[in-house]
């Protein structure tokens, strides 16, 4: 690699990195990342996905560039029902977190059955994946694909986006900070955490063991209706099943198959939470139903209004909160005291007061009530519409 190579390739890194900090969201962090790579380092399609980090689940928004719809079924079944190479769940715990097809395979990505069942039929030939990881939590994946006749992602392209992981991580992890608002005024009294807007019950869509819908409630429909534009797979119903939620189903099958290792095994169930178009935190979670002989039926998928207990864990780790500052957050809250709050921890009440400080400069608030509006109110406000996700690229 030349001189002029590296210089080329060090400015452009630096222009993606810095467009992407200025991103408001994550379709338009995905889009100027997307933009600059591809003068980096060509590529002819590629999705761009955000995940639940607590989970690994993906979940919304999706950018899709130059893929059809038609796949999406066949991707994830491949990833979740098959032994493959280079799963997202293994990327997530390996100590570098991108790997391309040919390379792992030797240049026979035939021994993939993502190669065959997704890739070859749409004129690809070689991948390169990655997981935005940060504090060891996946905020996000990475596909890149190649048409035949391009040359295989090489060693010094799995470096470049190697390089860009964890700074797109870290931005993608900060649209979980709620928006600044006008602090509250002081209450002596414990503020009480709020319940999401729910005008509709818990959405109920079945899926049978091919991951077709079978039924959905209309509860369901009114919740589909306020997610974010984006992938999805067809029904018999006609219904655009978001891709992500369609995912979320064949989790919870591949999990009760025990082909799963992933970290939604260890709580028996697929979940992934996302917020709709007018910034609402909606949880989606996935279950497979046993019928009266014992076999497996259909997954039942639920959608419904998050509680703020789904949401705390994204909102601390957005503001990088250690576990002590959580604890010590968590009974602000409850509008306990400082030496309540030392006792509880079993601390010295000058030790719960640093933890306290640290916690404000972390949040950038000045008082008790400032934060637990800020950690626990404001992120039910809504925020601007996300719609832009498909595109076709030059």
């Amino acid at each position: 690699m030349t001189s002029s190579t590296i210089s080329r390739i060090s400015v452009g890194r630096a222009e993606l990195l810095s467009r992407s900090a200025k991103a408001t969201d994550a379709l338009s962090m995905f889009a100027e990342a997307s933009t600059q790579l591809r003068r980096l380092m060509p590529y002819d399609a590629a999705v761009w996905r955000v995940t639940d980090p607590v989970t690994g689940m993906m979940t919304a928004p999706i950018r899709a560039e130059n893929l059809d719809e038609g796949g999406c079924a066949v991707y994830w079944e491949s990833e979740l029902f098959t032994e493959n190479v280079n799963l997202f769940r293994d990327l997530a715990q390996a100590s570098v977190p991108v790997a391309g097809l040919r390379r792992t395979t030797n240049d026979l990505p035939a021994r993939s059955t993502l190669y065959e069942t997704f890739m070859r039929p749409r004129g690809l030939q070689d991948e390169l994946r990655a997981v935005l990881r940060v504090g060891g939590r996946p905020q996000g994946h990475i596909s890149l694909f190649r048409a035949e006749g391009r040359a295989a992602f090489d060693d010094a392209e799995t470096r470049l986006i190697a390089s860009v992981l964890t700074p797109l991580a870290k931005r993608l992890r900060s649209f979980a900070e709620p928006a600044p608002q006008p602090s509250p005024q002081p209450s002596p009294q414990p503020l009480p955490l709020p319940q999401p807007d729910a005008p509709y019950g818990p959405g109920l869509l079945l899926f049978d063991a091919s991951g077709a819908l079978m039924s959905v409630n209309d509860d369901a429909l009114a919740y589909l209706d306020t997610l974010p534009e984006g992938p999805a797979v067809s029904s018999p119903q006609g219904i655009r099943v978001p891709a992500w939620v369609h995912a979320t189903a064949m989790k919870a099958r591949a999990v009760v198959q025990e082909r799963d290792r992933g970290q939604a095994r260890d709580c028996g169930q697929a979940r992934a939470r996302v917020r709709n178009r007018a910034g609402r935190w909606l949880v989606c979670h996935a279950s497979c139903l046993r019928e009266a002989n014992g076999g497996l039926g259909a997954s039942a998928v639920v959608i419904e209004p998050a509680k703020t207990s789904e949401i705390v864990p994204l909102i601390v780790d957005a503001y990088e909160l250690t576990d002590r500052e959580t604890e010590v957050t968590l009974y602000i809250a409850r509008g306990l005291p400082t030496g309540e709050i030392a006792a509880q921890l079993h601390l010295s009440p000058h030790t719960v007061r640093d933890h306290i400080k640290a916690v404000f400069e972390k949040v950038g608030v000045s008082s008790r009530g400032e934060l637990v509006g800020r950690l626990f109110t404001e992120y039910y406000a809504p925020l601007a519409e996300r719609n832009m996700t498909r595109v076709h690229t030059g």
